[in-house]
């Protein structure tokens, strides 16, 4: 859980590096809390399908329901500041992100690189956050 809200204190940090167990664990936890939510909305009856909303079951939230939307919503910038980071640590930029918009082949690619070590030591983006970690260990 420490993971996940150092994430969100650091919501709009694009600099520095996120390493593998920061990235895996806020996605980990993030997925969990929007199913929750998502269960919540159809007990709710707030959640959209494609007969209520009109619009192909995507809605205005991208097929969410009311709170699993507005959760999303607002962890969208912590999230991207995470994946930034997270490409960061593997010496790679932030903008290797938009590689994502190719349909199926770009999140691959994308899953590919998160999946990866860091560069071990310092790297254009910063200091190697798992020696920062062992450092500040008793």
């Amino acid at each position: 859980m420490n993971w996940y809200i150092a994430v969100l204190k650091n919501y709009v940090g694009f600099h520095g590096r996120a390493r593998r167990l920061e990235f895996w664990m806020f996605t980990l936890i993030n997925m969990v809390v929007i199913v929750v939510l998502y269960i919540i909305d159809l007990q709710l009856g707030t959640a959209s399908f494609a007969e209520s909303s009109g619009s192909g079951g995507w809605g205005f939230f991208g097929g969410l329901g009311l709170l699993s939307g507005l959760y999303s919503l607002a962890v969208f910038l912590p999230t991207f500041a995470v994946q930034i980071r997270r490409l960061h640590d593997t010496d790679r930029s932030g903008w290797w992100l938009l590689i994502g918009l190719i349909p199926f082949i770009g999140s691959l690619v994308l899953l590919i690189f998160f999946i990866l070590d860091g560069t071990r030591g310092p790297n254009r983006f910063g200091e190697d956050p798992k020696t920062r970690q062992i450092m500040a260990s008793p």
